[in-house]
């Protein structure tokens, strides 16, 4: 049967390294996904108001379709500097592609952000906006091991009306494949059933990694946009003001197109996980990459396969956005709902 992988994080699948970068003056922050080598990548975009950076480089029609690692940040368009930073520290070390003998390393480092720039927090930062400097210092953090919660682009994010975070999660297919996902969870819908305590990701857990709480009788869930009103009054309404982005990794011999797919079908995890999701208001995106450890063989076995690796993506990608709202919410009050505070894991 399938289980997580040893840490039930995306570094569960070899090769992979994350770190984060937080500024808590204001309330933002990035994390970067660095891989060993240069893996296939793809990218699929269903939000209404993305931002993103590089993302053409890996649609499969095009030449490269890899990436040496991935950057997602706060900070809506200013985190697009970040992406700067991871670049610069990976070329100085010699990481990325050599187009001509003694010129620069280019590495490729596609990114995606957030907006949370009405969170509070100090915003003025003037002509030097933080995230190229905390990009730089995601790269020195990045470790098989790290936290989830309120950490890196995951700081100042929030799912609907409570923290939201950063979440991971991996799955140990058993037979040499696995898969991981990591998300930073900031949109305009509910990851939570109308009880306002149980995730709609609960089918979807292992051993309690978000609590283990399962529905009780409740009211339908027929309003389409819950706290619509209360999400207008906080600025939330408007396009690119929330947003999910999110990573899959896997350990099989994919090619840019394949990655595609996988990208495609974790779309679905977030579906289930987030109430409403792709709505005009958010920038949902997901980065697939695939390491090429294990191969998967050819012809219709080969989709089947694959097949298989998008829908374990999906379902990895659902519980770590219910995991991140769990961390970040500090897990469930005596009360069983969930609180407000801020855990950094």
């Amino acid at each position: 049967m399938p289980r997580p992988g040893v840490l039930n994080l995306i570094t569960d699948v070899p090769g992979l390294r994350v770190g984060h970068a937080t500024d808590e003056a204001c309330r933002s922050g990035v994390t970067a996904l660095l891989v060993e080598g240069f893996w296939a990548a793809s990218v699929d975009v269903r939000g209404g108001g993305p931002g993103t950076r590089e993302t053409e480089a890996l649609a499969p029609e095009n030449v490269v379709g890899r990436a040496h690692a991935v950057v997602l940040s706060g900070g809506s368009v200013f985190g697009l500097g970040a992406a700067d930073g991871v670049t610069a520290v990976l070329s100085a070390r010699g990481q990325g592609l050599h187009l001509k003998p003694g010129s620069p390393a280019i590495p490729l480092v596609p990114a995606a952000v957030l907006h949370d720039l009405a969170n509070g927090g100090d915003k003025d930062w003037g002509l030097e906006p933080p995230y190229r400097r905390l990009g730089m210092a995601a790269v020195d953090a990045a470790a098989r091991e790290f936290a989830l919660g309120l950490v890196g682009a995951g700081r100042g994010a929030m799912a609907g009306l409570i923290p939201g975070g950063i979440g991971s999660t991996s799955l140990d297919l058993g037979d040499g494949l696995i898969v991981g996902a990591l998300v930073a969870a900031n949109p305009i819908g509910s990851t939570l059933m109308p009880d306002g305590r149980t995730f709609w990701a609960w089918p979807f857990e292992i051993d309690a990694e978000f609590g283990g709480r399962h529905p009780q009788p409740q009211a339908p869930a027929i309003e389409p946009l819950p706290d619509g009103s209360r999400l207008a009054e906080l600025g939330r309404s408007q396009a690119g003001a929330n947003t999910t982005l999110a990573v899959i990794a896997c350990n099989a011999d994919l090619s840019s197109a394949e990655c595609k797919r996988i990208a495609m079908m974790a779309h679905d995890g977030m579906a289930r996980a987030v109430r409403p999701a792709h709505t005009p208001f958010d920038g949902d995106t997901i980065f697939a990459l695939a390491g090429g450890q294990h191969g998967i063989g050819s012809g219709n076995a080969r989709q089947v396969q694959i097949g298989r690796l998008g829908s374990a993506a999906a379902d990895c990608l659902a519980r770590a956005i219910a995991r991140a709202v769990y961390v970040a919410g500090g897990g469930l009050s005596a009360g069983g709902g969930l609180r407000g505070i801020e855990s950094a894991g």
